[in-house]
């Protein structure tokens, strides 16, 4: 039985290393405005919503741009601002909870509501200007241009 509680506890461990690794940056707080907390004593009917989600996204670079797309979804385009400042791209933005919370029963509650701020790195060589941005089906996709081509080198192996 120790083995199995052992071998349990060791992929459970592995399994967040790989989530923590896999994730790399996609973690996001969520802030929340301030909120009238209840009086002492008295319990909340609201539920607590997460402060953190995963806002997947993926960043590549071809010879000619720099792309990156992020979901988003439940968001819209209103509520998200984008912009680019010493090669680091910023994505802002607001989650709105659907109103009409109160009465409601929760049993369980994994979506993080509030303001959020994402930043990834892009090349040097870009082209902020020229940034294309759009947002579709809850996908945000931000396409910069590079300043010069910047075609794959093949290193020899010595």
């Amino acid at each position: 039985m120790e083995r199995g509680i052992s071998r349990a506890w060791e992929g459970l461990t592995e399994g967040w290393r790989e989530l923590l690794t896999r994730s790399n940056g996609a973690l996001t707080r969520f802030a929340r405005a301030e909120t009238k907390k209840p009086s002492a004593g008295a319990r909340s009917e609201l539920p607590e919503f997460p402060q953190w989600a995963l806002l997947a996204s993926e960043a590549w670079e071809t010879a000619h741009a720099a792309i990156v797309r992020i979901e988003l979804p439940g968001l819209k385009r209103a509520d998200i601002q984008v912009s680019i400042d010493r090669g680091v791209l910023r994505i802002r933005g607001e989650k709105r909870s659907a109103g009409g919370l109160r009465g409601r029963t929760y049993h369980l509650m994994e979506r993080a509501f509030g303001r959020f701020e994402r930043t990834i790195a892009l090349p040097h060589n870009i082209d902020t200007k020229n940034a294309d941005v759009t947002y579709e089906d809850g996908v945000l996709t931000v396409i910069v241009p590079k300043t010069e081509p910047t075609p794959p080198r093949h290193l020899p192996i010595g």
